[in-house]
């Protein structure tokens, strides 16, 4: 299937490993040149590398912290006029509701909430004078069921959940379209730092906790970095205009929800 992006500019930020890379990775491979951002510039320059290697697309580097007003500044300057945005940033560590300060919040909310609404609000008045844009926020599956350890995630993301519902609705009429994946767990670093800590917690070995988080998931296994990468380039592509506002689950069946 012919996405229709090719030639398209995309910022995929967070983008040297994990969700990011699978997302970029993606729109690389139809056609979509790049602009990615990571806070670590090794890690960033050697995805970057290979994706150019492996599709022949131009990709442009920034090494900066997108949750900073600097590293925006900077990521944003370089990107230019952008036709796809794809927020991301790593999900607060995880803990019990006795544990987090007012402190604890506001960097959760800086993250995960403040950091895409500022992204969006930087490039949606150009995407909708140009009459065609695309949004994909990588929220978290907590924001449908939330996670009792990851109260900050669930939180902050959920706040970023209610300002897309509105604004997806007022932009929607000039071409330009939001939208969010939900991830549970896929085999990345994020899954490894919580399978980790359950095996703290439990006093059992890394690899239990990950069958035992495994057992409940219906599909039986975590998910990838490329399917999930597949269904961002799919809500960026030219058939994804009547998709407005919407919270696609990428969990492997184990949100247990009818809608």
């Amino acid at each position: 299937m012919d996405l229709g992006i090719a030639g398209k500019r995309a910022l995929v930020c967070a983008s040297s490993k994990g969700l990011g890379r699978g997302c970029a990775e993606m729109l690389a491979a139809n056609g979509v040149n790049l602009v990615m951002n990571a806070r670590g510039a090794e890690a960033l320059e050697q995805a970057a590398a290979e994706i150019r290697a492996a599709h022949g697309v131009e990709v442009t580097t920034v090494a900066a912290d997108i949750t900073t007003d600097a590293g925006r500044a900077a990521v944003l300057e370089a990107a230019g006029a952008l036709d796809i945005l794809v927020t991301n940033a790593g999900g607060p560590p995880p803990g019990l509701w006795s544990d987090w300060e007012r402190e604890d919040f506001i960097k959760a909310l800086d993250a995960n909430m403040l950091t895409p609404i500022a992204l969006m609000k930087a490039v949606l008045p150009g995407m909708m004078e140009r009459g065609w844009g695309r949004v994909v926020n990588i929220t978290s599956q907590s924001v449908k069921s939330p996670i009792p350890v990851l109260g900050l995630s669930n939180s902050a993301r959920a706040g970023l959940t209610g300002y897309v519902a509105g604004t997806s609705r007022q932009v929607a009429g000039s071409g330009v379209v939001i939208n969010n994946l939900l991830p549970g767990i896929h085999a990345t670093d994020r899954a490894i730092s919580l399978d980790t800590g359950a095996a703290e917690a439990q006093g059992i070995s890394l690899e239990e906790a990950k069958t035992r988080r495994e057992a409940t998931i219906p599909a039986g296994r975590y998910g990838t970095a490329e399917e999930f990468g597949a269904a961002c380039a799919f809500l960026c592509s030219q058939y994804a205009g009547f998709i407005v506002g919407q919270n696609l689950l990428l969990d492997g069946g184990a949100v247990n929800s009818t809608l």
